[in-house]
């Protein structure tokens, strides 16, 4: 069983920053995809950002240049740093994992909040 634990979400003035951190444990197994999600009311899921094993990062047009994902393969976690945030980023935050044989995974989301 594999298990990922978000952290990091919250309430913030517009302008504000977070970060948003994601831990992976349990049955090990050959990560090469993590990523950031995001669902707000109303809209359908929309890429935050990714990363891959091999570091090649991919942004969202609604957050290019205010987001920095990083992640630590020896820790098996991920983070998104968000800078500048707007209202128009309040979301459910949803970190997914990808890797082989055909494995996909989701944490249970947080809630980032922009207040204008």
């Amino acid at each position: 069983q594999v298990r990922l634990v978000e952290s990091g979400g919250g309430l913030v003035q517009a302008g504000g920053s977070l970060r948003l951190s994601c831990a992976v444990s349990g049955d090990a197994f050959s990560i090469n995809f993590m990523g950031w999600y995001r669902r707000a009311p109303g809209k359908q899921r929309e890429l935050v950002a990714s990363i891959t094993n091999g570091g090649i990062t991919n942004t969202g047009d609604s957050v290019k240049g205010r987001v920095t994902i990083s992640r630590d393969n020896a820790k098996n976690t991920v983070s998104l740093q968000m800078n500048g945030l707007k209202f128009e980023d309040t979301a459910v935050y949803y970190c997914n994992v990808k890797g082989f044989p055909l494995r996909n995974y989701w944490g249970q989301g947080t809630q980032v909040t922009v207040s204008s």
